[in-house]
């Protein structure tokens, strides 16, 4: 699943799946698998650029999904949700802190969370969860969630739409510098390394003969 990553193999899975995998995908990340969704709908959004998917579709597709995954996690959050993610927070250090930052961040903005939690990383998935156990209005997080829905998946979709071909060399070329990044680094802490050693062994200036 971490190939998904990859904006090659990101369009090779969504051309192999099609629309229903776009919406099984999305929807199980609003739900609170962690997946790659950006990166499944800019390799739809390519796609549809170069005629393999509809956009039109793309767009209901990506949009229905999200709006009904944030929806099942907001009725998992009205049912009993709350103690699995104080659970998880209890167990797992990045759930926590994740936890927390959305717990300050839904005092601070309200029901305007709902919407801007779709743009933070980390936090979108547990957006639904908490606003149904923290019991808000259905119909008020309903239209949070589709306005959300709206921007969030339009704006990645039309990215990969418009700028795929530009957008799939920087992510390789960014790729492929990391690793050369990686290897330098590494080359560069070794050198470090070797120089302090060399230093420990040498005895020091003007000292006892």
């Amino acid at each position: 699943m971490s190939e998904l990553f990859d904006p090659a193999h990101a369009a090779d899975w969504v051309a192999a799946w099609g629309y229903l995998g776009i919406f099984l995908f999305i929807f199980l990340g609003n739900t609170g698998v962690p997946l790659p969704e950006e990166a499944v709908m800019l390799a739809a959004g390519f796609l549809a650029g170069h005629g393999m998917l509809d956009i039109r579709v793309v767009y209901l597709v990506t949009i229905g999904s999200a709006i009904v995954g944030d929806g099942c996690g907001y009725l998992i959050g009205r049912t009993g949700g709350q103690r699995v993610l104080e659970r998880l927070a209890n167990r797992f250090d990045f759930a926590r802190r994740r936890y927390e930052r959305l717990q300050g961040f839904f005092a601070m903005h309200g029901p305007k969370a709902v919407f801007m939690a779709r743009f933070i990383a980390g936090a979108r998935f547990m957006a639904g969860p908490m606003a149904g156990a923290a019991g808000m209005n259905f119909l008020r997080f309903l239209g949070w969630n589709i306005l959300g829905a709206v921007v969030w998946c339009v704006l990645i979709v039309t990215i990969g739409y418009v700028l795929g071909d530009e957008l799939y060399r920087l992510l390789r070329t960014a790729q492929v510098t990391s690793r050369w990044v990686g290897v330098i680094v590494l080359l560069g802490l070794l050198g470090l390394w070797f120089f302090w050693w060399r230093e420990r062994g040498e005895p020091a200036v003007g000292g006892e003969r």
